[in-house]
Formats: C-alpha cells, structure tokens, sequence
C-alpha cells in the first residue's frame, strides 16, 4: 500500500519543531539551575542505579555513561548501570517498572517508549507513568556505507545499485518495526521505489560491525553513534534525513533534496524517574540531571557526538510536551500504516 506521506506527516511537521519549542536554550537553562541543592532527607545517602535498556555500545550505552559520570561529577554520588537490552527498550522498561520506586532506580530510554506506547496503550506512558528528568540529546538520521564501496559511491548510484539486486540488497537497522528507523526506512523505499531488506540487530555493536565487516550492504544510524567510525574513514554517510544539510554534512543531500516529501522523525534520548517516587527526591534528581547537563563533560560529550546540531535539550516540562506530541504523531502515522493501534 502506498503511503499519503504528506498526510501522514502534517502532524509530524511538529517533531522537526522540536528545536524551536525547546523550553529554554541551553545557557538560560545554567543560569536557571541552581549549583547545588540541599539532599532531602539525605537522599541519596548511596548509589543510583540507572536502568538502561540497550547494550553499552550504542548510543544509549554512550549518553548514560556520559551522563552517570556528569551527574557524579556535580553531586559525589555513584550511579551504577544496569544494561537490559532486548525487544527494543521493551525490556528494559519492564524491568524499570517492576524495580521500587523509591527515586534510587532511573531509567534512561529513548523516542521508542513513545512509539510504544503509540501502538499499545497498555504499554507505559513516558509522559505519565514516568517523570522525564531531563532529555539531553535530540539528533536526525543518515544511512551509510562502507568509505571504500566501490559498487556504489552515493545516494543516487546506491539506488540504482538497488533497484537492480531484485530484493537481495540489505540493510542494517533496529529489530523494532513501528521504530522511527523503521517508519522512515518504509518512507524511503516507497518514495525511491527500491526494495531492500533489512537486517535486525537490537545492539548497536552488531549492527556497525555489519557493515563494517561487509554482512550488510548499508546502515541506518544517526552520526553520533558512529562517530568513532566516520572520524576513521570507515563509513561515509549518502543521505542525511533532515530538511536541510548540517554544516558538518554540507556535502551530502538530505532526503529533501532526493526528492522525498516527508517531515523526518528524530531520535531523542532521556533519564526518567517512576511516577511513584517521593517527589523531594524527584525534584532532587530533576536538579541534579538538568544540571549534569550543563557539565563540561557533558557538553564536551555532545559536541563530540554531533548533538549540537539541534538543541538537545528539555527540562522536564519541555519533554512532557515532546513526548506527548511524539504519540499523537506516531498513533497518526501507525493508523495510517494499517497497524495493529491498541
């Protein structure tokens, strides 16, 4: 079935949107935060544990080291990481849930507990039965092959290169269909009229290795979470799905340019707390995480990981409104899809 892109994306518009309606800039946020607060209660008087529902390796692994080290650096406290990968967050999550809610358990998650939920409302709301804490990253996504590919060189000649396999050219990407990779790669087939398979991998590790050891033909990523390999010149990226070029990628088209008309979806990843958490000690970690984010090594972080792009950053309410915008859209678009929406 082909898709009404334009209609599936006139709500849609409002994610690219997100920039523009971020609550405050990053340097109104450091001077509104306040450099230090009172424990309540002595909380917390040990640990953190940070639930994170990806492997290590990818770019939820990297934003929650990166953010466990800024929020100990600001307050002494220890946040240990507890990696739960599996069913595209859905594991995590679950595990989350079932752990106490006592402001000693947070979550890191992305824009998937969104579409989740989108697609079953039994499925946790991250607006409702969480509390975003912060959200630190906000990012677009490109498709990449390897830097020495000789059968294709860029957008246009990979294709033709396609549409010429029968079907046997591939792709890797997340497991998760409904995922925003998964949503967008369905737009780009169907506006390009190829045919691609693609190749699951729930770990971020497996999936660049694909390409990198040939397994796969391609790769759907966003740039931070492959930096380390477009700074060695192992992969170049053909298509950035953006409305227009970042500066750091003037020289490669968006997917505007290729000739698809639809609003592209970005990536956003948080920390979130249980609902159900005492609210000192959520109004403790709101401070200590929406703070962690203004920490040198945080930013330092982020700029290394491309996410200086696009404002990266929400405080609690501006995610509420994010995330709430996100499930409206994705229930629209999943509607669309024919998908099963519950």
């Amino acid at each position: 079935m082909k898709l009404n892109l334009k209609k599936q994306f006139s709500t849609l518009a409002l994610v690219t949107s997100f920039a523009a309606t971020a609550s405050m800039s990053l340097a109104g946020e450091c001077r509104v935060a306040e450099a230090s607060m009172d424990k309540p209660g002595g909380f917390p008087d040990r640990a953190l544990t940070m639930i994170v529902p990806y492997g290590p390796g990818g770019g939820s692994g990297q934003v929650a080291a990166a953010m466990a080290e800024a929020v100990t650096e600001l307050t002494g406290v220890s946040i240990n990481r507890d990696h739960k990968p599996g069913g595209s967050g859905t594991v995590g999550m679950t595990a989350y849930m079932a752990a106490p809610a006592d402001g000693y358990n947070v979550l890191e998650h992305i824009d998937d507990a969104s579409s989740a939920h989108a697609l079953d409302s039994s499925r946790p709301n991250p607006a409702e039965d969480l509390i975003p804490l912060v959200v630190s990253q906000v990012t677009f996504s490109q498709i990449y092959i390897r830097s020495n590919e000789t059968r294709y060189t860029d957008w246009p000649s990979f294709v033709a290169w396609v549409q010429a396999q029968d079907g046997k050219a591939t792709i890797a990407n997340v497991s998760k269909e409904g995922s925003m990779e998964r949503v967008i790669m369905k737009f780009i087939t169907e506006a390009s009229d190829m045919q691609i398979q693609q190749i699951s991998f729930d770990k971020g590790a497996p999936r660049y290795g694909a390409l990198l050891g040939g397994q796969v033909d391609a790769l759907f990523e966003q740039p931070g979470d492959v930096r380390k390999f477009l700074d060695a010149g192992n992969f170049k990226p053909i298509l950035t799905v953006f409305n227009e070029r970042p500066g750091v990628f003037s020289d490669v088209p968006t997917h505007r340019e290729m000739g698809m008309d639809f609003e592209p979806l970005l990536r956003f990843r948080g920390f979130y707390v249980h609902k159900d958490a005492p609210s000192d000690r959520v109004d403790w970690l709101k401070w200590a995480f929406q703070r962690a984010y203004c920490e040198d090594s945080y930013q330092a972080f982020n700029d290394s990981k491309f996410m200086n792009v696009i404002d990266s950053y929400r405080d609690t309410a501006g995610a509420i409104d994010m995330i709430n915008a996100a499930i409206v859209q994705y229930r629209d678009v999943y509607k669309e899809m024919g998908l099963d929406v519950k």
